[in-house]
């Protein structure tokens, strides 16, 4: 064989063996008699015989043995190459599939509203979340990452909202209105591990002077609001991780006064995104801007 073939030559031999002659399979592809010859005639230098009996006049060609055995291969290869066409051409509209990482306040406030939109428009595509409370912000191998913290150098660090910290207490705990943090040097106070973002709440409170007496630690937002409910302590939480009081209930958010440096929330990403990755930033963008409206956070 003096060279390889190329789909083009495949789908000529596809072509005249469906229509049964050059000059109506030519018109099937858009080309001219001579064109297509030269296709044919490309496949047979590839495969090294002919692929064709040419009886000549109006009489049908007919496939040769080595016809035959190319053409069942040709028809495999055309067939993975047309769904290679698809995958590419849903990648472009935005289908395919989107690994994205995620933790909790992004998992029940954010992803909801995003996964729900995606759906929406790409009915078909394949969602992953990974939800893991890591201290480094690692995109590894996800498409998208929310994470607490800008990522390293290599890594493309989107600001999505930032979420500002409030103290939640007993209703009668502290006086109402704001809190100095002074007054919390010493307090009994229910908190997440002393990582990412909770890390940098303690240092802020070793700067300011107070130190809080840590009486239980978990990494449950909902259980931290539940013990503090129970009346072990108080909390200092980032508000998106709060599910909002009532009037009725008995606890109470507090402004901290001063104010500590507002939770940031980023989406990290490295190298090329994915026009599905891209679209999953956007929508996430958008649902910040609705509780930024709402006045649940800030930017």
């Amino acid at each position: 064989m003096d060279a390889m073939y190329e789909i083009r030559h495949l789908q000529a031999l596809d072509a005249v063996a469906n229509e049964g002659t050059f000059a109506r399979a030519a018109a099937r592809l858009g080309y001219t008699q001579s064109t297509l010859s030269q296709q044919i005639a490309g496949l047979e230098r590839a495969v090294g015989g002919t692929v064709f009996d040419r009886p000549g006049g109006p009489r049908p060609v007919r496939l040769t043995p080595l016809g035959r055995v190319v053409l069942n291969g040709a028809r495999a290869v055309l067939d993975r190459s047309g769904a290679l066409e698809q995958e590419v051409a849903r990648f472009h509209d935005g289908g395919g599939r989107v690994d994205i990482g995620t933790f909790q306040t992004v998992t029940n406030v954010l992803l909801p509203a995003v996964v729900h939109q995606l759906r929406a428009e790409q009915p078909n595509c394949d969602i992953r979340l990974v939800e893991d409370e890591d201290d480094l912000p690692e995109p590894g191998e996800l498409d998208v990452l929310f994470f607490d913290s800008p990522g390293g150098d290599d890594v493309d660090s989107t600001l999505v909202l930032q979420d500002q910290y409030v103290l939640v207490a007993r209703r009668g705990d502290f006086p109402d209105g704001p809190v100095r943090l002074r007054r919390l040097d010493g307090v009994p106070m229910v908190a997440l591990p002393p990582i990412c973002d909770q890390g940098r709440v303690e240092e802020q409170l070793t700067r300011a002077g107070v130190a809080p007496r840590f009486v239980f630690r978990t990494a449950d937002n909902q259980a931290v609001v539940s013990v503090v409910r129970g009346g072990l302590g108080c909390a200092i939480m980032p508000l998106l991780a709060i599910t909002q009081p009532t009037s009725d209930d008995d606890l109470v958010l507090h402004p901290l006064q001063p104010g500590l440096v507002p939770r940031k929330i980023y989406a990290l990403t490295r190298g090329t995104t994915s026009p599905l990755a891209q679209r999953v930033i956007a929508l996430a963008h958008e649902r910040a801007a609705e509780l930024i409206e709402s006045g649940a956070c800030h930017l």
